[in-house]
């Protein structure tokens, strides 16, 4: 007979969510873990999960939350070394485009971990600190040194000899937003020489690593400026984890007019307005988009997940804010989603199973 739980599903898209009890209660299948949850967190992505359909309509009732910490209670057969019962893990659940992973979902009591896209959380990091990475890192890092082809630190023999890491530059525009803050941070465990934030609070991000943080405000040709004034004509590489495609040529007039550049972006809803494209772009660009999905990027988020405990303890990767909410309460987790709908300020949210 099948064991049920509690959770908070998307029964009907569009309608708010609610509190069933009779979610069956996930068994791990290979290269997989049981958790039982004790950390929750939303994303904005997940408000269109319950009002769209995103990554849910196919996979109704479904379960919301990609950000999943909590403590392993079984382990699939053949799954002994390097994870044991009782530890404590942070895992992104499964996203695909086509709404598949609902038992490594996070509002639930127990769920289901990939073995590639979990990591053990060290004792100087609480379980909420935890649930601040999965989403909101991996995105960036899918950007970064996927779609921007800058080599991974931790990805053997990724790292060309000719690679100038401390040569190289990066931008990030949306420093302020979640996903800007964490790519500041890889950005410097990569050794990149010229970080240049557009956005976010100055002391913050040049405590994470950014060489340089500017001010988003003025309008696009007072922000280029700003841009140019500290890149010239050398920057290849622009992540944007903030604008629309009607907003999204500043990265692209920000890149080299000589050599190629790239522009990841992590809100491809549409092709760039090239008729705002300025300068003479004799080596091109190219407009990327960002993915962010630990398994269906597992040859580079594997070796870094199996790293992030150590980057952790180091101090080498540092959680951001977060408010915690208790229990799984249907009517605050509406509200939150409610929030994001809206375009109100939300300050990242875990809800404590």
């Amino acid at each position: 007979m099948t064991q049920t739980q509690k959770a908070i599903v998307v029964q009907k898209v569009g309608k708010p969510v609610v509190l069933v009890h009779n979610q069956p209660i996930p068994a791990p299948g290979p290269q997989q873990v049981q958790l039982k949850v004790t950390v929750a967190g939303l994303n904005p992505h997940d408000q269109k999960g319950r009002d769209a359909g995103l990554f849910t309509q196919q996979r109704l009732p479904a379960v919301l939350g990609n950000d999943v910490v909590g403590v392993v209670t079984q382990l699939a057969p053949g799954v002994h070394q390097g994870i044991s019962l009782g530890d404590r893990i942070v895992t992104q659940g499964f996203v695909s485009r086509d709404g598949g992973g609902s038992c490594q979902s996070a509002l639930q009591e127990h769920a289901v971990a990939d073995l590639s896209a979990l990591a053990k959380i060290p004792d100087s990091v609480s379980d909420d600190e935890a649930a601040t990475f999965p989403t909101n890192i991996i995105a960036p890092l899918v950007g970064l040194f996927d779609r921007l082809q800058i080599p991974a630190p931790w990805v053997d023999d990724a790292r060309p000899r000719a690679f100038d890491y401390a040569g190289a530059a990066v931008l990030i525009i949306g420093g302020g937003t979640n996903n800007g803050r964490f790519a500041v941070q890889l950005a410097k465990l990569a050794g990149i020489g010229k970080i240049v934030a557009v956005g976010g609070n100055e002391a913050e991000l040049t405590g994470f690593g950014a060489t340089h943080v500017l001010d988003r405000h003025g309008g696009h040709d007072a922000v280029l400026a700003r841009i140019q004034a500290v890149v010239s004509d050398d920057l290849l590489y622009t992540l944007d984890t903030i604008n629309p495609p009607a907003e999204q040529h500043l990265g692209v007039n920000a890149l080299s007019d000589s050599r190629k550049g790239l522009l990841a972006r992590l809100i491809p809803t549409g092709p760039v307005d090239a008729s705002k494209v300025t300068g003479v772009k004799k080596g091109g660009y190219e407009a990327l988009n960002v993915f962010g999905s630990s398994q269906l990027n597992s040859e580079l988020c594997a070796p870094f997940w199996a790293r992030l405990s150590d980057y952790l303890s180091a101090g080498d990767i540092k959680p951001l804010g977060y408010v915690a909410k208790e229990g799984l309460d249907p009517v605050a987790v509406n509200e939150l989603l409610d929030a994001y709908r809206d375009g109100a300020r939300v300050v990242k949210t875990h809800f404590h199973v």
